[in-house]
């Protein structure tokens, strides 16, 4: 097989398919992630609705499950991915892994963007009357797109990593490619071709990710 079929019949495919499964988790990640963060926001000491119960339990399970090694969680999660998509392997199977294993992470940094707001601006809003969610989607949101869209970029380079580590469990991808094709068949250079990929992939996410930083910023 010459360099050329290489890329064609194996290489982009799998660049696809890591590009399917790292969007898409990060876009449900997002999402999954948003609640918790906005409840932290709220819970904090600091908040709108301070309750020190409600934000040290958040805290704590946010925490634990940021730290779980991801590796571990593919394979604990395999039934409950085999329940939702109907297999435990392949590209989709993959994205629930990774979106669950995202979501906390994605938590705290939309809660440390959202932290960055300046206080002044929260008090404004509530000198007018506006309401605990109109401060957080309106006022609180507004202020921190900069921020977030510095979190969403830093989550998707994260999870483009992760859907490399799900390749050697059957996550389809990049990741899989390399040990597939790679490693069990002693190809050097197959593997240098899905690191040079993943380097590419993740630059053009980050310069991205600094030009929506800039437009928003100004």
């Amino acid at each position: 097989m010459n360099t050329m079929d290489i890329f064609t019949r194996i290489l982009l495919p799998a660049t696809w398919d890591t590009l399917y499964m790292s969007v898409i988790s990060t876009i449900i990640a997002f999402i999954f992630g948003l609640i918790p963060a906005i409840l932290l926001i709220l819970s904090d000491k600091n908040g709108l609705r301070p309750n020190k119960t409600l934000y040290s339990i958040l805290d704590v399970v946010v925490n634990i499950l940021r730290s779980f090694p991801f590796i571990i969680l593919i394979i604990i999660l395999f039934p409950f991915t085999k329940l939702i998509v109907g297999t435990s392997i392949g590209t989709t199977a993959a994205i629930v892994p990774l979106a669950i294993g995202t979501a906390p992470f994605v938590a705290r940094l939309i809660e440390s963007a959202l932290k960055e707001v300046d206080t002044g601006i929260i008090e404004a809003a509530k000198s007018f009357g506006a309401s605990d969610w109109q401060i957080i989607f309106k006022v609180m949101f507004v202020e921190a797109i900069p921020s977030i869209i510095n979190a969403l970029t830093l989550t998707l380079i994260v999870v483009i990593g992760f859907s490399a580590m799900a390749g050697t469990v059957g996550g389809g991808g990049l990741g899989d490619i390399a040990i597939r094709y790679g490693y069990q068949r002693f190809r050097p250079d197959i593997m240098a071709y899905t690191v040079v990929i993943l380097i590419i992939m993740v630059q053009i996410f980050q310069i991205i990710g600094n030009l929506l930083y800039k437009m928003t910023k100004k």
